[in-house]
């Protein structure tokens, strides 16, 4: 509602199409994903990472989108640095249907050093009342879809770097998983933005969990109650090139990798066996890999349980 230059952005609901809404609000950075695009020097996608990392966790709440903050800070802004990362955060605003309606770029000399960055977004949605996403009616007999990720997405990278540090390995060298593009392009492929397609299942699905750091082990609990546990066969989707790469030249055992990266799989959905088919068309067709990973059980102890993990030694 507000124009630029004031103290704090306006926004109404009620023009947005909501009759009795609840807000859902969301805050994240993009962690050490920052170091790879300076050593790289390409920060056209960082900004993307933002957003998604925001918007991907209010969509998993089944609440939309609606208006996005960021906040930059630097040791000197860099202009064409800050336009690349400004025009990233602007196009995954676009993608997901949220406004931006502002944002804090802070200069601190002193305590950020060279080209050094910080970034962290802000995110705000809405859901009517009373169809919130909560995982509430989960029950064993449901089936479990895996949507795919576009790479490593914003999670791990601390351990990406070391990887790379032990190859001794240059972000501008190519890719050995992807030899047409240099290493660190190849890493900073954004995170996939999931939220325009599942918007398009909701009423027809159960849960959502958006994998990010702790893999599908620690974050599909999140959305089970504590009687049900999730059965996933590791074998019905094949580990992207990435994720081979890495797993093979840090020589990470297995379950340690589960727990560290997304391995492919972005986004989980719970969904009812009869409603499996129709959800799975519909994302589909809306671009999304759709994989059926398994089920969810009665039971306790490990909240999920990965079969033929062994696969990926």
């Amino acid at each position: 509602m507000a124009g630029l230059g004031g103290f704090g952005a306006f926004f109404d609901l009620k023009a947005a199409g909501f009759a009795d809404p609840i807000l859902v609000a969301t805050t994240d950075g993009v962690g050490t994903k920052l170091r790879v695009a300076l050593a790289a020097k390409n920060h056209s996608t960082i900004g993307m990472d933002l957003v998604a990392m925001c918007v991907n966790d209010l969509i998993v709440q089944g609440a939309q989108p609606l208006l996005f903050l960021d906040y930059y800070a630097t040791g000197k802004l860099d202009i064409n640095v800050g336009k690349d990362i400004v025009s990233g955060i602007a196009k995954a605003c676009v993608e997901s249907h949220c406004a931006l309606v502002g944002g804090e770029t802070a200069e601190m000399p002193g305590h950020y050093q060279g080209e050094d960055y910080d970034l962290a977004g802000f995110a705000i949605g809405a859901v009517e009342r009373g169809q919130a996403l909560t995982g509430a009616d989960v029950m064993p007999g449901d089936l479990i879809l895996g949507l795919g990720s576009s790479g490593v997405h914003s999670n791990g990278f601390s351990l990406v770097r070391r990887i790379v540090d032990k190859v001794k390995m240059n972000y501008t060298d190519p890719a050995p998983f992807l030899p047409t593009e240099s290493l660190g392009d190849a890493l900073l492929v954004p995170t996939r933005i999931y939220v325009r397609s599942l918007l398009k299942v909701m009423g027809k699905i159960k849960a959502l969990a958006h994998i990010t750091g702790g893999g599908v082990i620690e974050n599909i609990p999140r959305v089970l109650p504590t009687h049900c546990v999730a059965e996933i066969d590791v074998t019905r989707w094949a580990l992207p090139p990435v994720f081979k790469w890495l797993k093979e030249t840090g020589n990470v055992p297995s379950m340690d990798f589960a727990r560290t990266f997304n391995c492919g799989i972005g986004m989980i959905v719970i969904v009812s066996p009869p409603y499996k088919e129709e959800v799975t068309g519909i994302l589909e067709q809306e671009g999304e890999k759709v994989f059926y990973l398994g089920t969810v059980k009665e039971g306790k102890g490990p909240a999920t349980r990965l079969l033929h993990l062994e696969s990926w030694d």
